[in-house]
């Protein structure tokens, strides 16, 4: 049944996918760590090196501001100087510090212009400190910076690709400050599920315990579960980290169907079922059509020629389904190969299905998009 309703499916042109049962998952894809977390840095700084398309210092006053302030910093006085080049941009620098990581460790780093500059396209980040939310320095960024597009102008057009007012520098900033975190001294570490569940923890619980062979993990919620560190029997939390991670869990997962009424695209999982209901469906189409008509003067005389306007109209039916009768306990993959049999549309189906869902009869989760 689920090749014969994806082969319809297909033929039809309707992206239907039906997953399979469940397989086992790392446990280090289902949940999060408890302190095992990346931190958010923003930084304000200057790019230099344009080629003409930086801020118009008239229109963006604190890049005159940023760029006196670096060349003081620089030994340069420009004090009551008045700059006007077109080769610097203002911009927003923005990383993730990862955990663990330590001193003289390369980080990634984005590039955002946020004055009127045109494009980042060949400039270069000027040495920009890096906080975090506490207020403190954490990283410092500096480098040749990667834009995302590209601009061509010519005298009575322009055209852009990407966005060439955003970039990136690949292991532009260096951490100097580690997060003050210590791992070692845990005694017991709680796992976070990214998709709660009462199953899923229950789950999580039993195999951590099994893998151990003791009970060192407990179950607090559906989003919880906490790992007494101590009781693994392992040298330090790092070591009972590293087994724990691998450790399979296979997910539970609500029964959620997801469309893309765009592209079409129905995304159902096989636990869908739909209660007994009766599905009828047909089109209305509505055509006007102007046909004027021009009425011509007899010859040689004074009158004028004047257009007569004409309509047509008229309303038809296209054939849709009649009444169907959905069994009690099928699963949505049967409907939609039954649909898809009648000819139904994919654009009809995905309403068809938000009718039923309105009705109370499909027991799933639906997400439009």
């Amino acid at each position: 049944m689920r090749a014969l309703c994806l082969l319809l499916a297909f033929a039809l042109g309707l992206a239907m996918i039906a997953p399979a049962s469940a397989a086992p998952v790392r446990l280090k894809d289902l949940v999060e760590f408890d302190g095992v977390r990346s931190n958010d840095l923003v930084g304000y700084g200057l790019v230099v090196g344009l080629n003409g398309t930086g801020d118009g210092l008239r229109n963006s006053p604190f890049t005159e501001e940023i760029m006196t302030n670096v060349l003081e910093r620089l030994g340069v006085n420009v004090t009551g100087e008045q700059f006007r080049p077109r080769n610097v941009a203002a911009v927003l620098v923005t990383a993730k510090l990862p955990p663990f990581a330590r001193a003289g460790t390369p980080i990634d780093v984005t590039v955002s212009a946020i004055g009127d500059a045109s494009s980042l396209l060949g400039g270069t980040l000027v040495m920009t400190p890096l906080n975090a939310a506490d207020g403190s320095i954490y990283a410092v960024a500096q480098g040749t910076i990667i834009a995302g597009g590209a601009t061509a102008q010519g005298a009575a057009a322009e055209v852009t690709q990407g966005v060439p007012t955003s970039g990136a520098i690949p292991s532009g900033a260096t951490v100097e400050r580690e997060v003050a975190f210590d791992f070692a001294g845990l005694t017991s570490l709680r796992l976070a599920l990214r998709t709660p569940d009462f199953t899923t923890a229950a789950r999580i619980e039993s195999a951590v315990n099994a893998s151990f062979g003791r009970p060192v993990a407990v179950m607090l919620d559906a989003g919880t579960v906490r790992v007494d560190i101590s009781a693994t029997g392992q040298r330090s939390p790092a070591h009972a980290l590293g087994v724990i991670e691998n450790v399979l869990v296979e997910p539970e997962r609500r029964a959620r169907v997801v469309v893309d009424q765009r592209s079409g695209t129905i995304v159902m999982g096989e636990d869908v079922r739909i209660s007994r209901v009766a599905v009828s469906q047909g089109n209305l189409t509505l055509r006007i059509e102007e046909v004027p008509v021009a009425v011509q003067p007899n010859p040689f005389s004074e009158g004028e020629t004047i257009v007569v306007p004409r309509s047509r109209a008229g309303i038809e039916e296209e054939p849709g389904i009649g009444l169907a009768e959905i069994r009690s306990g099928s699963s949505l993959s049967e409907v939609v190969a039954g649909l898809n049999a009648l000819g139904v549309s994919p654009r009809d189906m995905i309403d068809i299905l938000k009718t039923i869902k309105a009705s109370g009869a499909l027991h799933a989760e639906f997400v439009v998009r």
